[in-house]
Parts: structure tokens; sequence; C-alpha cells
């Protein structure tokens, strides 16, 4: 029995020996790295690709806006991500007006008005009497909007001009010298190309409502009365009649090198904007790089996008949000939409996915979850000029890491080497109201602690080990020998 129970106390405390426990220390931080690591993947269910974009602000004055590392993935209505072609587009390779037309428009306008000024009674009019309707959705207090009128005006004139044009050389071939303004004009209206039109959003705001139009100006354009989609491309005049005769090439099924009605304005649009060298070498530069602008028509009244990639932020307060800006528009507060999910969010180096499946030996329980409390999250805004806003407490954490040989299946193999800083957040968020003009964006301010937890393996000392096994040993044999002593002097009374 004594052996037993030695031998028992010793394996016990053997066992302990060899063990660990985890120690937390707490610390000034002391990581003199300049910048942190912000890795991220959010998607935006109701914010186009083309108007997201990522801003990073610091206590230390930097302010920038991120494309590095960032990437852009469209999401249609049901959530499903598209492909890769329409990621990443340069809003700054895009010609935002015709800086050729000389004309202001007030003198482009003496002779009357070509560009049709809509409101949703005549725009139904337009789009059941022709064919091809191209509406410039703009609000009088846009500066993109007010740069762009004479270009389109210059558009509308270059259309009317096509079909002056091939209404005289009708009447030429036939002969025709007698005729009344109101055949002419009807002639005229017969052979426009297409009808170009605008719509004053500030004076027809729910027009604009119901076409979705979330930001200024929008160029949209109808066949047969239905909306073909967003004009993204260059706003030259030549450009823009190179597009339209592309779609009507495309309506109607012709080749490339087919002629239709829309083909004469590229003449007419060349002779109005083209005068000098340097128009036609600005041109032919614009026309060279037009394969890479795609025009990818959608259905879809509420696409998103997912914004995926990392940020190197400065190791100081400050904050990165997703907003809806453009350099060629001037967003609608009232339209733009923030809510999100968050699919990822951490900081520091990413783990890798064996120890996401697998966790970390050296830390507590449930560790990974602190460092990405955000994962899955969604934040939804059921009203308009509202956003949730995100805050973040970011604690240093270090930790021991190993790199351990591992058999598997009669092959050794080596388990990625274990990570010794990982960053926990302590997170909030609250529903943040915006006024009227100001358009709302997807906020994470974060905060670095100035507190570091670490966590340490704590091992007995082996003179500890050894005082226990002389413990042991000793108090064994000395509880035996009391026990001994006892069961001897009972013995003894009972024989007396």
């Amino acid at each position: 029995m004594a052996v037993f129970s030695m031998a028992l106390l010793a394996f016990l405390e053997t066992k302990a020996f060899f063990s660990s426990t985890l120690k937390t220390s707490l610390a000034l931080d002391s990581n003199f790295d300049k910048q942190v690591r912000v890795n991220f993947n959010v998607t935006m269910m109701d914010l186009k690709c083309e108007f997201a974009t990522i801003d990073v602000v610091s206590v230390l004055g930097t302010q920038q806006n991120v494309t590095q590392h960032v990437q852009k993935f469209p999401i249609d209505q049901y959530g499903v991500r598209q492909r890769y072609q329409q990621r990443n587009s340069k809003q700054h390779d895009v010609q935002l007006f015709d800086s050729s037309i000389e004309e202001t428009i007030e003198e482009l306008h003496e002779d009357g008005e070509d560009a049709i000024s809509l409101d949703a009674t005549t725009l139904e009019v337009a789009l059941e009497e022709n064919t091809y309707v191209f509406v410039d959705f703009f609000a009088n207090w846009c500066s993109h909007c007010r740069d762009l009128a004479p270009t389109w005006e210059t558009l509308a004139e270059v259309m009317y001009e096509v079909a002056e044009s091939r209404v005289d050389n009708h009447m030429e071939k036939h002969e025709i010298r007698e005729f009344s303004d109101e055949e002419y004009t009807a002639a005229v209206a017969v052979e426009l190309p297409i009808l170009i039109g605008k719509v004053d959003c500030v004076h027809h705001h729910q027009l604009c409502l119901d076409h979705q139009i979330r930001a200024y100006p929008t160029l949209k354009f109808f066949v047969d009365g239905g909306e073909k989609g967003d004009y993204r491309g260059h706003r030259t005049v030549v450009e823009l009649a190179h597009f339209i005769e592309a779609m009507e090439k495309e309506h109607k099924g012709k080749e490339k090198g087919d002629s239709v009605k829309s083909t004469d304005a590229l003449d007419v649009a060349a002779e109005r904007t083209i005068r000098t060298d340097a128009h036609e070498a600005y041109a032919n530069a614009l026309s060279a790089g037009r394969h890479k602008i795609t025009h990818a028509w959608a259905d879809e009244e509420h696409p998103g996008c997912q914004l995926s990639g990392f940020l190197l932020v400065d190791r100081a307060p400050g904050n990165f949000h997703i907003q809806a800006q453009s350099k060629g528009h001037d967003l609608a507060a009232h339209m733009t939409n923030v809510s999100h999910i968050i699919n990822h969010l951490s900081f520091g180096k990413p783990f890798s996915k064996y120890f996401i499946k697998e966790g970390l030996k050296n830390t507590p329980p449930g560790f990974l979850e602190t460092t990405r409390p955000f994962d899955g999250n969604v934040y939804v805004t059921r009203n308009e000029h509202e956003a949730h806003h995100h805050y973040l407490k970011v604690i240093t954490t270090d930790f021991d890491g190993d790199k351990q040989k591992v058999a598997k299946k009669n092959k050794a193999f080596y388990k990625p080497p274990e990570p010794s800083r990982a960053y926990q957040i302590l997170q909030s968020s609250q529903l943040s109201l915006y006024q009227a003009d100001i358009v709302p964006e997807a906020k994470f301010t974060y905060d670095l602690s100035p507190i570091a937890v670490s966590y340490s393996k704590k091992y007995r000392a082996w003179y500890d080990y050894f005082t226990s096994l002389m413990a042991i040993i000793g108090g064994t044999f000395t509880v035996v020998g009391m026990m001994e002593s006892g069961i001897h002097s009972i013995s003894s009374k009972k024989r007396r």
C-alpha cells in the first residue's frame, strides 16, 4: 500500500513537472513598429464599386485615399460575387468634359436648346416616340454637371446637324423644291439618330429617385423605351458619338464595319471639336484607350461591392472609412446607402488557415475570436442620412511561438511557425445620423491601447520537483510509520 501510494504521487508530480501553466502579464506597450497592418473584407450591400473608396485618416495629420492592396468585386442583387472585369476601375482615367469646346452654355443656347429638357411626362413620351434616347440626369448645383453642360449641348447640336444633312441630301437627290417648315422639322425628327435629353433632379426629384440616380451627372442610355445602362467612358463629343454608334450597331445586329444612322455623327463631331493638331492628338489618345473602358449594362437596381485587402496605418489613433465618392460625379446623399457586412476585420499579420482551424496552444481558449470580433456581423441602415460607426480599442498581445515537428502518416512535416504577436479588439458600434447634404460613410475608428498583454508558459523549477519527490518519499515513510506504530499499540493493548 505504501509503495503504491508513493508511486502514484510521484507519477502525478512528474506529470505536473513536465506540463506548464499559462501566465498573463500586463506592461506598457514596447512595440516600436511605426505602422500596423489592418486586414479587411467588407461587403457594401447597396454601393457600386465605381463609387466605393477607402480613406485613412490619422491624428498625425496624414490622410490618404487608399487603392494599393485593395481589391473590388462587384456583387449582384442576390449577393453573388461577379467576375473580375470590373474591379479596381480608375476614375481618374476618364475625361470629364470636352475641353475643345470654347463656347459657354449661354452662347450655345442663343439659337435655342437642342438638348431637350424633360420631366416625367415628356420623358415617357420621348421614350415612346424614339428608338434611342440619351439622357443626362444632373443637378444644377453640381460642378461636374456645369462643366459637362456645353459638351452635352454640343452633342445634341451634332445630332441635329446630322439629321438636317440627311434631309437635305434626300431632298437634293429627289429634287424636292417645295416644302413647309413643319414638313422640314418633321423630316429632321425622323432622321434624328438619337434624342439627346436632360433632367434636372433638383426640380424633378421623384423622377430621379425612380431611375435610381445616385450621383450627378448620370448619363443613361435608353433603347426601345427600356433602360440599357449608364455611360462611364470619356465625356467628349467624339467619344460620346462613338458610343452612340456602338450601341445602335449592337441593337441592330450590325458588324463593326457596317454603317448606321449615327455613323455620320462621328464626322460632324470631329469637325466641331477637332480644330488643331493638339486636339487631334488628344482625340487619338482617347480613342486608343477606348477598349479599356467596358460598358457592362446591368438590370439590377441595387448592386453591391466587396472590398478586400489590407491597409498599413500609423500606430496612432485614427480611422478608416468606406464612403461613396467620385472624381467625375457629385453624389446624392439621400441615395447613398452604406449598409455593410463585415466578413473579416483584424489587425496584424493574418493567421494561416492551420492556426485558424487548430487554434493557438500558447494562448487562452477563444483567443482567436477576440482578434476578430466583427467577423460575420451585418449592419443595415433602414433610413436615409444614417450610417453605422464602429469603435475599436486595439490591444497588442505577445505570446510564445514555436515550431514543432509532427509525424503524420509516416511522413515528417513542419507545421507553419506559430506567430508571436496578435492584436485583440474590444469593439462597439452605433448608428450615426448625418446632415441632409453630407454623404454617409461606414467609419471604423481605432485606438491602440498603451497597455500590452503577454502570455507565457510557466514551468516548475527542477529543484521544486526534486524537493517534492523527497517530500513524497519522506512523507510516505512517516505516514506509514505512524500507521504501523498505531496499529502496533492497538494490538498490544488487546493482547493484555
